[in-house]
């Protein structure tokens, strides 16, 4: 990034890492010790200086995008709340989905509702259900099923899951009795525990061009 790309952008005043005590300087290293600012390494210092200087930045930007969050949701919210007393109907799906769009066509907004799922205790029986079924067909389990039960349990790491494994398990076609009661249990044992909102924005230059999703994600930018 250019300099006077940065000169543009907001920056946090952030400590410098530098101590000073009787007249000397120094830096504090990750057991908390000071070590003598003229025996840290050039390297070190650079490194120091490259991390708190894109630091300075990362935080003013967080706080931006929270407050672009903040303001979006009240924008959308004011916009329903007007519609809705003009015309005596709630803009959006049943689950609060919508899209909203500019009058030229160029810009739109999706707003998608998502239920927040959790499992409950159900989830055990059916991961017994499954390995009785994996154990007893043995070399006649495809390696790739195998594959989705151990990522959908996790289990390396016990008492965790992974949810899109776990919804995975439910659309396959397998018609054992204690693989369909296995995917009965996993049923039961979801629980929606609250909905999450995902507003994304889109562009485009022409009507007839493809949408273009403005990324607000520094993985994705």
């Amino acid at each position: 990034m250019t300099q006077a790309q940065t000169s543009s952008l907001e920056r946090a005043d952030i400590p410098d890492g530098i101590v000073e005590a009787n007249g000397n300087k120094y830096m504090t290293d990750a057991k908390g010790k000071l070590v003598p600012i003229e025996t840290v390494n050039a390297r070190d210092k650079l490194q120091d200086e490259t991390v708190r200087k894109i630091i300075s930045y990362a935080l003013p930007l967080r706080s931006q995008v929270a407050r672009f969050k903040a303001h979006t949701g009240r924008d959308v919210a004011d916009l329903q709340a007007l519609l809705a007393q003009e015309y005596g109907a709630q803009l959006g799906g049943a689950k609060g989905n919508m899209t909203l769009s500019s009058f030229d066509g160029l810009f739109k907004i999706t707003v998608s509702v998502a239920d927040k799922i959790d499992f409950g205790p159900e989830l055990q029986v059916a991961k017994q259900l499954l390995d009785e079924c994996l154990n007893e067909w043995s070399a006649d389990a495809p390696a790739e099923l195998r594959a989705i039960v151990t990522r959908a349990f996790n289990t390396e790491k016990p008492g965790q899951i992974n949810r899109g494994e776990v919804m995975m398990l439910l659309r396959l076609d397998i018609t054992d009795e204690r693989w369909k009661r296995a995917m009965t249990a996993i049923k039961d044992a979801m629980r929606v525990v609250g909905t999450a909102s995902y507003t994304r924005c889109y562009q485009r230059p022409r009507v007839d061009a493809p949408w273009e999703h403005i990324t607000i994600d520094l993985a994705k930018a």
